[in-house]
């Protein structure tokens, strides 16, 4: 919802005193972002039609040769901790469909049997999600695989430069609008290499938004939204997708305090809107447990259980009392 003049106060206080911070945020937080260190332009590649083994091994070697290209550029320049990231990455046993190591990194990773999923679950990560911080990502992908067992698939989808957190990019939608098309065409491309899995498109934080803004072309049967801002949409209807939508919050998430309001501006409309585990949006709403922002996929935690149980086209434990 917008927030007009008469709206309120408090609210828009708060709102304002963000964009302040943001506005010392955005050039503490450039003078150390990852795309600092250059990379390669990747190598065009074809269109997966099939994800035979023979084809996915193909082009899991095509992103190990970007992701060894990327550091030797990497120690050429320096930095030996892209470097030993980078030849992590590029380890036989890692699966990535794509990789693009410049302006912080785009990729996305394979964890499990791709060939033979009946189950997919792509993340979508929200704000400060890098090269440089890929770890816990992937960590929570590894565990997300584990909770949804045999013929499951889960893909570490990085495909676009997340904003850092308290950055003016950060509380707009700009981000979002530039990675929604990149998103569609991955889950595209991953349902007809796939046809028949169940896909999940499972949206953290910023993340959200960017699900949100794909929502109406994404072909997924399942979006789950957690520890999410609010998706720059008023509720479920103006997502404008088939999909079933699923919320979840932990009581222990910062989030929670963000005002969930639109303030349009001369420059743009920053903030989100409606509380996506708001009675008002629609969403169903699942049970996230007590942990923080960053505990969603945390080994053992009931988000994981429940995302894990909603991505495989089960009933999870349902929050009752909407926040």
């Amino acid at each position: 919802m917008a927030i007009r003049p008469s709206g309120s106060g408090r609210a828009l206080r708060t709102l304002l005193a963000a964009l302040v911070v943001a506005s010392v945020a955005v050039p503490l937080a450039g003078a150390v972002r990852p795309a600092a260190v250059p990379a390669p332009a990747p190598a065009a590649l074809a269109p997966l039609t099939a994800a035979t083994p023979a084809a996915l091994d193909a082009r899991y070697r095509a992103a190990r040769d970007g992701i060894r290209a990327a550091e030797r550029m990497a120690t050429g320049h320096g930095d030996r901790r892209r470097a030993a990231a980078l030849r992590a990455m590029a380890a036989p046993e890692r699966h990535f469909l794509s990789f693009d190591g410049r302006d912080g990194g785009r990729t996305a990773e394979a964890v499990g049997d791709l060939a033979h999923a009946d189950r997919i679950a792509v993340l979508v990560p929200g704000a400060d999600t890098s090269l440089d911080k890929y770890g816990r990502f992937r960590a929570g992908a590894e565990a997300l695989q584990r909770e949804m067992g045999p013929r499951s698939a889960v893909v570490a989808w990085l495909g676009y430069p997340t904003p850092p957190t308290g950055s003016a990019g950060s509380l707009t939608t700009g981000r979002a609008d530039r990675a929604a098309p990149r998103l569609d065409a991955f889950v595209r491309e991953l349902g007809s290499a796939r046809p028949g899995a169940r896909i999940s498109v499972l949206c953290h934080s910023y993340g959200s938004v960017v699900c949100a803004r794909a929502a109406p072309r994404l072909r997924a049967d399942t979006l789950v939204l957690y520890g999410s801002p609010g998706t720059g949409a008023h509720d479920v209807g103006r997502l404008h997708t088939r999909a079933a939508v699923w919320a979840g919050r932990a009581s222990g998430d910062w989030v929670a305090d963000v005002p969930h309001l639109r303030l349009p501006l001369l420059v743009g409309t920053v903030g989100f809107g409606t509380d996506p585990v708001s009675e008002v949006f629609g969403a169903r709403v699942f049970d996230a447990g007590p942990g923080g922002h960053s505990d969603y996929l945390k080994p053992g935690s009931v988000p994981l259980r429940n995302i894990a149980l909603i991505a495989s086209g089960q009933t999870p434990t349902e929050e009752r009392r909407h926040a």
